[in-house]
């Protein structure tokens, strides 16, 4: 398979929870206002040690857009998911940007996000909508 390079970040980190292969930077963070079926999820500017998957059409909360699962290099667990295009005007912001699912890294002081049973219907997406 060859050799697994990986980024290591300086600075209040975000990593696999699983595997703790760094994955973004606190400061790297846009909005902590999203959610997924496991609760919380943040949009982040960048991120690194992921591979992106196939690109797919979802229906979201606040419409339909194309994404990528995106992958942790370290272990395969999906960590979250890459915006790549928004085909409403008003979430072109979020082109480009991905989604790392509270649940599945550990926050910058090692904490782990718990599930939230509250039912949520309507998929993943901004509850600013």
């Amino acid at each position: 398979m060859g050799r697994l390079f990986l980024i290591h970040l300086e600075g209040k980190i975000y990593s696999c929870k699983h595997c703790q292969t760094h994955l973004a930077l606190y400061t790297d963070i846009m909005s902590k206002s999203f959610h997924c079926r496991h609760g919380k999820a943040y949009l982040f500017h960048k991120v690194v040690n992921v591979m992106v998957g196939l690109k797919e059409e979802r229906a979201m909360m606040t419409g339909l857009h194309t994404v990528s699962d995106i992958f942790c290099v370290g272990c395969g667990s999906i960590v979250g998911w890459k915006y790549e295009a928004a085909h409403d005007k008003s979430q072109k912001y979020k082109e480009g940007k991905f989604i790392l699912e509270r649940f599945k890294v550990s926050g910058p002081d090692g904490s782990h996000y718990w599930v939230s049973h509250d039912p949520h219907v309507g998929g993943s997406d901004d509850d600013d909508a």
